[in-house]
Formats: C-alpha cells, structure tokens, sequence
C-alpha cells in the first residue's frame, strides 16, 4: 500500500520536473506596449493568421485564455463568458494592430486555444502512462492560474462517466489517423506561407490537396506511399471534375463527406465563405436581360473581327515572336503537347493531351485509322463530346470516359502546344470558335436560368 502511494506521489512530481518552462506571460508584448510599439499582424487572402506576429499574437491570446476563463469552462458560446471575452479582444487591440473585423476569428482561435489547455492539463496530470485516471494535487506552476477549487470541479469533471465515453470515443478515433499532419504547431495558413516564399511564386494560395500533402511530410522530406496515392488521385480529379462541383477534390479522393463551415485540407480559419465557394443568389430578369446584351454585343464585335481578317486566313505567321503552337499541317515527330478539337456541329476545343506521332505506332495493337495520330488524353474540356472514333478495346464513347487512355484522333482536328490564340495568329477556324464557344455559354446560361426559373414557379 504505502509502495503505491510512493509510486503515485513520483508521479506527480515528474510530470511537474518534466514541464520546466514558466508559464507564458508574453512580457515582451506588453513591455513593447508600455514603450507605445503596437504590433501589426497579417492575413492571408483565406483569412489565416500569418507571419510577421501571427505565432506571437497566437501565444498571446492563449495567455490572456488562461488568465482569464476558467478551466471548467464546458461551454465556449456561453453568454456568462461575454465579459472575459470582451476583456480578451481589448487587450488584443491594445497590443496588436488589428481590425474589428477580425474579432470572430480570434475568439474562435481563443476557445480552441482553451480546449487545448484543458486536455494538456488533463493528459499531464490526471493521467498515469497507462491512461488510467490519477487523483493529483494542483501543480505549483498553475498556482497563480487555477484556484483550489476550480481545480477539485475540473477533477470531477473529468471522472463524470458521459465525459469519460465521449472522451474514449475522441480518443480512439484519433489515435492512429491515416494520414498523420506532421508540422507540429505550424499550422495551415503559415505553412502555405512558408511554401509560396521558398518557391518565390507570385500566387497568393495553394490548392488544399498540393497543401495536404506537404502537411503530411516529415523530417525525411519524403511522403508516404498512401499520401502519394491519395494526391496523384487529386491531380487526376482535378483534371476531369468540374468547377462547378460543390464537393472538394480532397474529400472525394479520401473518400469522405464534406462537413459545412470548414474546408478540408486547409486548415483553421479558412471557410466554404472565405473561399467565395458559396454560390450567389440568381440574377433577376433584369440582370439577365443586361447579361444577354453584353453577351450579343461581344458575338457582334467577333463576327466583325472575323469579316475584317478574312483577307489574311492562314497567313505565314512565321515572324510573330507570340506564336507558341502550331497549326496544321505542321504537326511535328515524336510525342507533343497538344489540343484536341472536334469540328461538328460546330469547331471547338474538347480535350488537351500528348500526341504520339511516332513510326510504325499501333493503337491497342491495330494499325491507325487513316488520317488519324494516336493520342493520349490528359484533361477533358468538353466532358461529354463524342470521340471521333471510340475505342474497341473499351467502352470510352465521351472525352471524359477516355481521360488516361490512348485513342486515335484526326490529324486535321488537331493542334501541337497548349494556347489556342497564338499571339496576333487568328485564322478563320480560331475565330469560329471563338464566337461559337461565347455563343454556346450565352445559350447554356440563358437555358439553365430560365428552367430554373420556370421550375421555381
């Protein structure tokens, strides 16, 4: 008996010896606010916190949590917590230059900041190795913090038999996560940060699966088997998927359900609204009315342009220094980026790839169709057109069912590199296509509204 109490009372005092840094205070902080220096902080166009100062105004609010909610805080939208609250945000702008604006996300911030402190101290000090509970004293470094009293209630708390199963359902559900984030405390919005200045690039945000999966890489600098897997699945969705789908690319790569208010892969702070994910409202009859007139104005200037250039259809345009890609019948040897187009019921653009004009090239061990090159097709622009000659070896029928797959293509429908208006190069063809791609979209958003409308009524 008296060789467990000896046991137990070791405990506590290691866990305390084992935690030798004081409590946050952010003297500097305050020291710099007496001086009159108030700290600018900076955000990302997601609305995430970043360098300089984010990680000291994130210390900083944790500090003021702990001084001034209690740890039995079960609540964080309890309306008794407005006071402390209000405390809070007030001493932040006296330290920290910082917009009213910004005040929902650092009380957000200051809740998660509490649930953190809480289950730090719970796993510290009211826990033995084995997960079993420990009846501990309060630790003399919380002293200041933590009264007596608060300290005996969050005991209680924490031993209540329906905390005690939420927290084993929690605690199993996150002990062996698939793919583990490992940056410790850099969170999302700093390591997006992070990435973009080493990379030196003029984007101002990252695609969440590029960001999931340099979350996931460890000192080795290498990522997982599965989280390459589940970021090639990425690239390939992002190449056939619409940007119209509510559903994100990540989510449907793990395989799992979108929840509202958060969006996956990027961290705390960024939401479905900070995105501008959420679709407006529908335009009026009279915002419709003023979108068509826009629309048939631009077809009209087209069609002029197109009448005016008619004289110097297929020029040499051998001199223009902005041509990067080529028309027929120039089609270079070996394998090229190119442009998939289709000439019926109109001329348009339908698919991007690789060509393979190589000698002595089979398609699925048959010989090509006459006038055709075989194609690899790598992004579908028009999912559901029609190939030109579907395969026999699969069921593809549609540019989007023979996205990764080889497929033989007109030579003539065909164009080697990646821009469609090259420069001052605008053939008759170029210009057709232009004005029927702006007249379809005029028809499919006229089509859309109005059955929208009329299903509405």
């Amino acid at each position: 008996m008296a060789d467990d109490q000896h046991e137990e009372v070791s405990k506590k005092v290691s866990a305390e010896e084992e935690i030798r840094r004081g409590i946050t205070v952010m003297r500097r902080v305050v020291q710099g606010r007496s001086r009159g220096i108030i700290l600018d902080v900076y955000w990302n166009n997601q609305g995430q916190l970043i360098e300089p100062n984010g990680h000291t105004l994130t210390s900083f609010i944790g500090a003021l949590v702990r001084n001034e909610i209690p740890i039995t805080c079960d609540d964080w939208r309890n309306k008794e917590l407005n006071e402390s609250k209000e405390k809070i945000w007030s001493e932040i702008k006296r330290c920290f230059n910082i917009e009213e604006e910004r005040r929902g996300f650092c009380m957000k911030l200051a809740g998660k900041l509490l649930r953190g402190f809480q289950t730090f101290l719970a796993s510290k000090f009211l826990k033995d190795a084995d997960g079993n509970f420990v009846d501990a004293e309060l630790p003399k470094k919380y002293e200041s913090l933590i009264s007596a009293e608060e300290w005996e209630a969050f005991k209680s708390k924490r031993q209540d038999p329906v905390f005690q199963r939420i927290s084993a359902t929690n605690r199993e559900r996150a002990s062996s996560p698939a793919y583990p984030y490992r940056k410790g405390r850099v969170g999302y919005g700093r390591l997006e940060q992070s990435m973009l200045q080493k990379e030196e690039s003029s984007e101002t945000s990252l695609p969440a699966h590029v960001l999931w999966k340099e979350a996931r890489v460890g000192k080795s600098g290498v990522p997982q088997e599965e989280v390459l897997h589940v970021y090639q699945k990425c690239e390939e969705l992002s190449q056939s998927l619409s940007p119209d789908d509510t559903k994100g690319i990540l989510s449907r790569a793990l395989d799992v359900p979108e929840y509202s208010g958060r969006v996956r892969g990027k961290g705390f702070g960024v939401t479905p609204t900070s995105l501008s994910i959420k679709k407006g409202k529908d335009p009026s009859n009279r915002e419709l009315h003023a979108r068509l007139e826009a629309m048939q104005a631009e077809l009209d200037a087209l069609r002029r342009e197109r009448e005016a250039s008619a004289s110097t259809v297929y020029r040499d345009a051998s001199d223009k220094n902005s041509i990067n890609c080529t028309f027929q019948p120039n089609i270079p040897e070996d394998i090229s980026h190119c442009q998939l187009y289709l000439s019926s019921p109109y001329y348009q653009m339908v698919g991007k790839g690789k060509m393979h004009n190589v000698s002595g090239v089979l398609l699925h061990t048959r010989e090509l169709p006459a006038g055709c090159l075989k194609v690899s097709v790598d992004i579908a622009v028009e999912p559901n057109a029609a190939l030109p000659y579907p395969s026999d070896d699969s069921d593809a029928t549609t540019v989007h069912e023979a996205v990764g797959s080889f497929v033989a293509w007109p030579t003539n429908l065909i164009c080697v590199g990646y821009e469609v208006f090259c420069g001052a190069l605008k053939t008759e063809e170029a210009i057709q296509h232009l004005i029927a791609t702006r007249l379809q979209n005029l028809l499919k958003t006229f089509i859309f509204l109005t059955t929208k409308r009329i299903k509405d009524l």
